[in-house]
């Protein structure tokens, strides 16, 4: 197996490589579409078709952006955790989709990269949904771990010889600091998600935002005291701001 590390739009990208196929971690964004082409014609010499699966850990942009354009392209299996309903599931879901591609595009104009189309469908049509500690089919030395908490579907997946855990937006790395994303949705979810990360205690963890790395028991008792006590998303800082701005009473915007 061999593990290649691509930089994305707006987030790593983790190609994983044997010669029965290719597997990409994660569904990057519409905008990295061409580069992973590229990487897998140019660099690995490989026909695009070559890719088999593509695994989405949750609906943000750029982890599901690419999914069924790959899809499209290569004829690739879609794996996604197994929930019934969509993530952007009615009015609401219309416009935290619209809130998410608008901070995806935000992230991508601080990281100074030229501007891209980032539309994708917002409810996923996956092959093949998996539950907690199933294996991916066709690639059997990883095996998915159900991390909810950033969203209500997140996944991790693992390469169980090496122990080397894909976390996408669990842990960020900030100022060589390791927090939670923003959002998390389910803060208590998120707690217990961590808390079973550290029960696990992978080798090395793969991030979204921040490469490789190895955390200490430092890093995790410092990431576990950062879990949220109560949901942050984008909503709340927006009405949060206004509070603040306006001098009014939470019960007055709380509504």
């Amino acid at each position: 197996m061999k593990l290649h590390h691509l930089p994305g739009y707006i987030q790593s990208i983790y190609l994983v490589e044997y010669a029965s196929g290719l597997m990409l971690l994660d569904g990057c964004t519409r905008a990295d579409v061409d580069d992973v082409k590229r990487f897998i014609t140019d660099e690995l010499k490989r026909p695009f078709s070559d890719l088999k699966t593509v695994v989405v850990t949750h609906m943000h942009p750029d982890h599901a952006g690419a999914a069924h354009t790959l899809r499209k392209l290569t004829g690739c299996k879609l794996v996604s955790a197994d929930v019934a309903h969509s993530w952007y599931k009615g009015l609401s879901g219309w416009l935290m989709y619209l809130t998410d591609l608008a901070l995806a595009r935000w992230v991508a104009g601080r990281l100074g990269r030229k501007r891209k189309s980032l539309w994708y469908a917002k409810t996923l049509k996956p092959d093949i949904k998996l539950t907690d500690r199933q294996t991916i089919p066709g690639f059997d030395e990883w095996c998915v771990f159900e991390t909810p908490g950033h969203t209500d579907r997140d996944l991790s997946i693992m390469h169980m010889p090496s122990r080397r855990m894909y976390v996408a937006d669990l842990v960020v790395k900030v100022k060589n600091r390791f927090i939670p994303p923003f959002p998390v949705f389910f803060p208590r979810l998120y707690g217990g998600s961590i808390e079973r990360l550290i029960e696990i205690q992978p080798y090395s963890l793969l991030l979204a935002h921040g490469g490789e790395v190895q955390l200490n028991n430092e890093d995790y008792t410092h990431l576990r005291s950062c879990v949220p006590k109560g949901p942050q998303t984008p909503w709340r800082v927006v009405k949060a701001k206004a509070r603040r701005k306006l001098g009014l009473k939470k019960s007055k915007l709380n509504c």
